[in-house]
């Protein structure tokens, strides 16, 4: 029997909202955006493009592990980069993580130390004489920053083995207020880390603001589709990112024109609205509202 999470072991979890002509993805909804400075998460719900907390995807990885899939995100805002991790179960259930970039880092390298535990257990099996501990927990650590506490706890029921990692953050409440959590099946550990290390590789490790600040995102809705304009930056400089969004499916798809490539793409599009003559003008790019 493959390892996967118990059901009663799964965290209060809502149903994803309907979508409408402004969301991007199935996986992305409004977010509650990271402080990257002072650990505090806004208390509002700003919407993805608003010019205040204009917010930023800069790239997406998404797992398949068992009956679940997981996205793991790097936003950008104003005030740094942040990762957000969905889980979405098989019943279309999801729950969220946010995480500043340094603290993703120590949960990919805690995930080398949990996948070593898991291999060192050997074959789980429900019939096992070896009784886990009453509460299943095989192996615990904690995550500090700021503001927030992150719990890992690999565990274990008669359905298999699993790591699930909850999040906790405290701003008025002594003891800190209501948790937050996602569980990955314990095979899925490895995948998991390696497209965290990915992203690390990539965006750094550093919990900053942008050095410069860069051109609010764009949206424009052609038909059933929604075309997105993300500018973001990376080790490799900046870039344009532009992602095609069905708005009947989510089904998403996108690509990427680094900021030196940007004058010769507009000449080469340019070009083929010279030659298309006077056919019907689709609306001007503008900001979502």
């Amino acid at each position: 029997m493959s390892d996967r999470e118990s059901g009663d072991e799964q965290q209060q979890t809502q149903a994803p909202e309907k979508t409408d002509s402004g969301e991007k993805s199935a996986h992305n909804e409004d977010d509650e955006t990271v402080d990257t400075s002072h650990g505090k998460a806004s208390a509002g719900r700003p919407d993805r493009h608003s010019g205040a907390t204009a917010e930023q995807e800069l790239a997406t990885r998404v797992l398949h592990i068992q009956s679940k899939r997981f996205y793991l995100d790097v936003k950008q805002n104003r005030r740094g980069r942040f990762i957000k991790v969905a889980e979405v179960g098989s019943g279309g259930k999801k729950s969220r993580l946010l995480l500043a970039m340094s603290s993703a880092a120590e949960f990919r390298d805690y995930l080398s130390d949990f996948s070593d535990h898991y291999a060192s257990l050997g074959e789980h099996s429900p019939t096992n004489s070896e009784t886990p501990p009453e509460d299943g927990k095989l192996k615990s650590e904690m995550i500090v920053k700021d503001n927030r506490r992150y719990y890992l706890d690999l565990k274990e029921n008669q359905r298999g083995r699993f790591l699930r990692v909850s999040e906790q953050v405290s701003q008025t409440i002594p003891r800190g207020g209501p948790r937050s959590q996602i569980a990955i099946p314990a095979q899925g550990m490895i995948e998991f880390r390696d497209a965290l290390t990915e992203l690390l590789e990539e965006f750094g490790t550093d919990d900053q603001e942008p050095q410069n600040e860069l051109p609010e995102s764009k949206s424009m809705r052609i038909e059933n589709k929604m075309f997105y304009f993300d500018v973001g930056s990376n080790r490799r400089g900046v870039y344009l990112r532009v992602s095609e969004v069905s708005v009947r499916n989510n089904f998403r798809t996108a690509i990427t024109i680094p900021e030196r490539s940007w004058g010769r793409f507009r000449d080469i599009i340019s070009e083929f609205v010279d030659k298309s003559g006077s056919g019907p003008k689709a609306p001007a790019a503008n900001e979502s509202e």
